[in-house]
């Protein structure tokens, strides 16, 4: 960002970053375009945000569904302890997995494109959901011009790929460059692992923690080595995990996506005492403040001190900067 850009550019900066429907995106980035200061230090800016508010009036544009109030989502609002995109070529099976981890009933069949449009669905795991987004393949013939709007949400990435399909290293090839066009850029840096973190600087660029998956195992020899030429070749340091849906290969993605997030399940007294004892759901080294600020934003405001209650432990007085740990329970006083 350039340094001498104004408050209220700043302002409308902060509030495009934290919202989550794109018309109110829209209206924050028309807000940074009218208050960055207009000289040629900032052109590449300008340009940026035209773009972008193009690719999102385009968006709010597109064709209504029958019987919809709204235009055709792309971006959904996260929830539960992660969204995580479904990315990959024509046939690589994101379907049938994002069927078998959510029971979504997605479209599925041996031909490619049997995915249109984002679908949603959610992988449960114990008390949690993760949620998955099964995303339409990304090729020359269909590049999605909407894809990186639709991946901002997103906590990471889910690489689904056919290593026995000889054309797998020009496909997945394809995709990086498409998603590099749009700003967003895989890594194989997740919170657990923080390491190879690309060095963007770019007002919009999304960094992306992606894991390879190897969808269909059970068809394919040495499917490790497999895959590890393919993200070679393909230049993606990416962690790499195996899947097979008939030999019941499938669940290790979602306990593996909740450890390489760091979530933190919270659980309140309230809740408890309401038999609703579904947690809130941070990332660790979160705050009693962060759990707050999820409850209800009057609450975080009037937050004095919390009540900490772990097992085998007595109770004591937290301060709203106390970190957390997965399973603590709070009771929040004001």
């Amino acid at each position: 960002m350039p340094t001498n850009v104004s408050p209220e550019y700043k302002k409308a900066e902060a509030l495009y970053k934290g919202a989550g429907e794109p018309r109110e995106k829209l209206t924050h980035l028309r807000e940074m375009l009218r208050t960055i200061p207009k000289h040629k230090g900032t052109e590449h800016l300008q340009a940026a945000i035209k773009t972008k508010i193009k690719e999102l009036t385009q968006e709010l544009a597109a064709p209504k569904k029958a019987g919809a109030r709204g235009g055709q989502a792309y971006t959904f609002r996260p929830e539960g302890a992660g969204q995580i995109a479904l990315l990959g070529p024509p046939n690589s099976g994101k379907s049938s997995l994002h069927h078998e981890l959510t029971g979504s009933e997605a479209a599925i069949g041996a031909y490619p494109f049997t995915t249109h449009l984002p679908k949603p669905g959610m992988a449960p795991l114990e008390d949690v959901g993760i949620q998955l987004i099964d995303l339409p393949p990304i090729t020359s013939e269909h590049p999605l011009p909407w894809i990186g709007n639709a991946l901002q949400p997103a906590d990471g990435a889910l690489l689904i790929v056919d290593v026995a399909d000889p054309g797998c290293v020009s496909a997945v090839r394809y995709l990086v460059e498409i998603l590099k066009g749009r700003n967003v850029f895989l890594t194989g840096c997740w919170p657990k692992d923080p390491v190879g973190l690309p060095d963007l600087d770019h007002p919009f660029a999304k960094v992306l923690p992606t894991v390879a998956v190897a969808s269909k195992a059970d068809l394919t020899e040495q499917v490790e080595e497999e895959i590890e030429v393919l993200l070679e070749l393909a230049d993606l340091p990416l962690p790499f995990l195996r899947s097979s849906i008939p030999d019941g290969e499938v669940d290790h993605l979602a306990s593996w996506l909740f450890s390489a997030l760091e979530v933190v399940r919270v659980y309140t007294v309230a809740a408890g005492e309401r038999k609703d004892d579904r947690p809130y759901t941070i990332r660790r080294g979160q705050t009693v403040q962060d759990v707050a600020e999820l409850i209800h934003k009057d609450l975080a405001r009037d937050l004095k001190f919390a009540r900490l209650i772990r097992p085998d432990q007595p109770d004591r007085r937290i301060g709203r900067a106390f970190p957390l740990e997965d399973g603590d329970r709070i009771e929040i006083l004001t």
